[in-house]
């Protein structure tokens, strides 16, 4: 076990942002206002059109990759993340807070439509209306993605959604109604359809913006969710087959020293890093801070040896901060913003990414399973195993039906999503659930793919009875933050 040094950094931070703030010029009467009518202006508002928080950590805490670490701590957050509890707290890396910073970014959002509609809608504008719907249509769903039941085409009309906001706010505590679950979905999929035909690569950063890449890869994930799989394969068609130099190098980053490794991760050069954002986050001390985290014992269980397809180590690297009984892999770079730096507090930031062709290139290879095209997608998620697995020889190590189907075998009542698999899809659908999930652990996707497939979850801590998640479990829907219940929004049932 490698362990390197931390020094834990003192903070003081307080957010207080309501489900109908905004920025200081979208609330000041019309005279004092900014006037948003430039292309440039509109451009620098898009700047705020993404969530300004994360997800990451409660999302992470509430799946089954983690344990109970048996430390003496506080962090009554991830406790309440780990047993599927409302989070009582609104401050930073909360659900609340989360709540809120996507609905303060599709505020930013609808604001540059509106802006762009009063100056004619003119062509000269699509890049800009092209990056502000799909920044809409991803706030809200990653929104319907955890306070919502799990998207069911038979259910979808009847279960609630979340309130889907197309206009900027003009009232200082405006009211507003759940849309339905389909109603969601299909508001998503107008502004995200839209926006794929406007958004460009034009940008200084593009990394920092939807560009076409990050569009098709959140449209993947839209797709995959839904189930159309065709669409899937539509939009990560320009991957190609083995897309070499297009997936992270880990043969590379597993050769660097960790605090090098931190940086390289999320760096925009990398051709891997489709969309990156920096929100206010303290994901990159969970694994000093968190007591539910991944634990010796998980390592183990996800990056062992002897889970390898080949029966050879995986490429990635693992470290504690001073001996901790927590572990974690280097991906998360933070900031850290002094806002009075006598009093030694401010506002941390850390570099994540969001979207990734090694995302799209799974989904990609669940479409060709989902399509009857087994033959392809185990050539695909041979080298795609390949590139994770050290010493890997594409001349022997090679996937079969056969190796999939042994390893990951039916077990009756697993894997259930909404539409039927056979038994071999339902096979290598578990087999890339299992690459994703190693492959993204720390950033919260292995959440998305525990509510889709209703995969059960259980908590077995020492001392303690078995605490368990189980299918169509209530709790698998967040929430809804008491900062909008309060004022009006329909709680989630319990």
């Amino acid at each position: 076990m490698k362990n390197i040094k931390y020094i834990k950094i003192t903070l003081a931070l307080l957010l207080i942002i309501t489900l109908s703030s905004c920025d200081e010029f979208l609330s000041e009467v019309p005279d004092n206002r900014t006037q948003i009518d430039t292309p440039d202006k509109i451009s620098e508002l898009l700047v705020n059109a993404y969530p300004e928080a994360s997800y990451l950590d409660f999302a992470e805490t509430m799946s089954d990759n983690v344990a109970d670490a048996g430390l003496n701590n506080s962090n009554i957050k991830n406790e309440q993340s780990y047993y599927w509890e409302m989070h009582d707290q609104t401050n930073v890396d909360s659900e609340g807070n989360y709540w809120d910073a996507c609905y303060k970014a599709i505020a930013h959002a609808n604001q540059a439509l509106e802006s762009i509609k009063k100056l004619g809608d003119p062509a000269g504008l699509n890049p800009q209306k092209g990056e502000a719907l799909l920044a809409r249509a991803y706030a809200h769903f990653m929104l319907v993605t955890f306070w919502s039941n799990r998207y069911n085409p038979a259910t979808a009309a009847k279960d609630l959604g979340v309130p889907y906001v197309t206009e900027p706010e003009t009232e200082l505590l405006k009211s507003y109604k759940r849309n339905s679950l389909q109603e969601v979905f299909d508001f998503i999929q107008k502004d995200l359809e839209e926006g794929l035909r406007y958004v460009t690569n034009d940008y200084k950063e593009p990394k920092f913006h939807f560009n076409k890449e990050a569009a098709n890869a959140f449209a993947s994930r839209f797709y995959l969710v839904k189930g159309d799989w065709d669409k899937v394969l539509s939009v990560s068609a320009s991957l190609g087959s083995k897309p070499e130099g297009k997936l992270k190098d880990y043969a590379t980053l597993s050769s660097l020293a960790p605090d090098v490794q931190f940086i390289e991760y999320g760096k925009s050069s990398y051709s891997a890093n489709l969309l990156i954002a920096s929100p206010n986050t303290l994901v990159a001390r969970s694994a000093s801070g968190s007591n539910y985290y991944l634990t010796d014992g998980k390592q183990t269980e996800l990056f062992g040896a002897q889970t390898s397809f080949y029966n050879k180590p995986w490429l990635f690297d693992f470290y504690s901060y001073n001996s901790s009984s927590t572990l974690f892999t280097p991906k998360f770079e933070e900031y850290f913003k002094y806002t009075n730096l006598t009093a030694n507090i401010g506002i941390p930031y850390a570099g994540v990414v969001l979207l990734s062709n090694d995302e799209l290139y799974l989904n990609r290879i669940e479409a060709l399973v989902m399509k009857g095209r087994v033959e392809e997608a185990n050539t695909e998620l041979e080298y795609f195993l390949g590139t994770r697995t050290a010493g890997y020889n594409p001349a022997t190590d090679k996937l079969t039906e056969a190796k999939v189907v042994a390893k990951y075998p039916v077990i009756a009542d697993e894997f259930t999503p909404f539409y039927s698999l056979t038994a071999l899809q339902t096979s290598y659908i578990k087999a890339i659930a299992e690459a994703r999930r190693r492959d993204f652990v720390h950033e919260g996707l292995r959440w998305l793919d525990v509510k889709r497939f209703n995969l059960v979850v259980s908590r077995n801590d020492p001392g303690n009875p078995v605490k368990t998640l189980a299918k169509d479990d209530k709790r698998r829907a967040l929430q809804i933050p008491l900062s909008a219940s309060n004022y009006g929004i329909e709680k989630n049932s319990r």
